[in-house]
């Protein structure tokens, strides 16, 4: 790319997508800006786990010592029935061998902060939102507003989430995110007297419920269960308790020291029909603006970084933005629209209020060797830079 080409870039959401996407530009030499809604910048969420494809995406960030500092390894994963049985059980071992690390647990806020503080100072600018943008062409820049200031740059990211603003903008004729069918909860839980193994999924019947260990004495939990969209909200805490109170332990044990203000439930939506194109002009689509999916491959963190490195290489590599963006989109549509198509599909599995499909998956889970198990995370987990 040319010099002149490698001067501003605007990235239009701080999550985890668009500083990840501003630390991989920063390192390439670009003057970035972030600009972020929320005025304190505390990410909503509990935590995470980074598949061994989010791990070298953030070594080729530069930021594996940082990591090793934050992110705790998880001893093995699995799938269980309601009554504890497993259905399928991975081992780290088994990860490392097939995929040279293990699986890594980590907190949302440890893993925005570890971004954050991977950025030159006021590169990020809180309490700020892009409001629209001029996507710009091959001889005029973008030009984005963020209230009543209005800012040109050679590449604006837009990494806004799974309701973009400037998707919506930009694509008009791309359908809003639409609802999947189930809710999901999330909440970390400072539980040091309950003993957790492995990390573990407990399928029921359309419910769901995850089991993570983090380290340090914290539990990430997640549920999901079916039900209608914008529902109201009432006692969630009960409600979980209801649904799976009489499963396996440590889930019971879990939920009753677990409280409500440490819950979080939202509505589980996700971009589709999937973007034939990332880009439009000068803007990239990144991360959840650009595929976000049901969280059932536990691949949205992992796939927004893997976007930041992928973008940032391709317009190193590329002969203009047009070109590199072009790249971009290369590298990244058939992978994402894929991955999302799999996440979509194991949804309707583990979600499906049938017992006759239930019976048949969880038939089908518990024939696989525990050996084979971690191949079927090859399409997701075998990325490298």
């Amino acid at each position: 790319m040319d010099v002149e080409e490698q001067r501003t870039a605007v990235v239009a959401g701080g999550g985890i997508g668009g500083l990840a996407t501003a630390v991989a530009l920063t390192r390439a030499g670009w003057t970035v800006t972030v600009h972020e809604r929320s005025a304190t910048g505390k990410p909503i969420g509990a935590g995470l786990i980074l598949w061994p494809n989010a791990v070298r995406a953030l070594h080729a960030l530069g930021l594996d010592e940082a990591l090793r500092a934050r992110a705790v390894a998880l001893p093995g994963s699995g799938v269980r029935r309601p009554d504890g049985r497993w259905l399928s059980r991975t081992r780290s071992a088994e990860v490392i061998a097939r995929h040279g690390c293990s699986q890594l647990a980590i907190t949302r806020a440890d893993l925005v902060e570890m971004l954050t503080s991977a950025l030159p100072s006021g590169c990020l600018r809180l309490g700020s939102t892009v409001t629209s943008a001029d996507p710009g062409g091959p001889d005029r820049q973008a030009v984005v507003a963020c209230g009543d200031q209005r800012v040109s740059a050679d590449l604006v990211v837009a990494a806004d989430g799974v309701n973009s603003r400037l998707r919506r903008l930009l694509l008009p004729d791309q359908p809003p995110a639409e609802y999947r069918g189930y809710v999901g909860w999330r909440a970390l839980v400072h539980a040091p007297a309950i003993t957790v193994e492995a990390a573990s999924e407990t399928w029921g019947r359309a419910e769901r419920f995850g089991v993570v260990p983090m380290g340090r004495g914290l539990v990430y939990l997640y549920a999901t269960a079916n039900t209608a969209a914008g529902r109201p909200l009432g006692d969630e805490l009960s409600e979980l308790r209801a649904r799976f109170g009489q499963w396996h332990e440590p889930i019971p044990a879990l939920l009753d020291v677990l409280a409500p203000g440490d819950l979080l439930q939202h509505d589980i939506v996700a971009v589709h029909p999937a973007l034939r194109r990332l880009h439009h002009g000068r803007v990239a689509l990144l991360g959840d603006a650009a595929h976000g999916m049901e969280p059932n491959l536990g691949q949205g963190a992992g796939l927004a970084i893997e976007d930041a490195v992928v973008l940032a290489r391709a317009l190193a590599d590329g002969s203009s933005t047009a070109d590199g963006l072009a790249g971009y989109d290369r590298a990244r549509v058939a992978r994402v629209a894929r991955l999302a198509r799999q996440s979509r599909l194991l949804g309707r599995l583990t979600q499906s209020p049938s017992a006759v499909v239930g019976a048949l998956r969880d038939g089908v889970a518990g024939l696989i060797p525990d050996r084979f198990a971690v191949r079927g995370f090859d399409d997701a987990a075998g990325w490298r830079p």
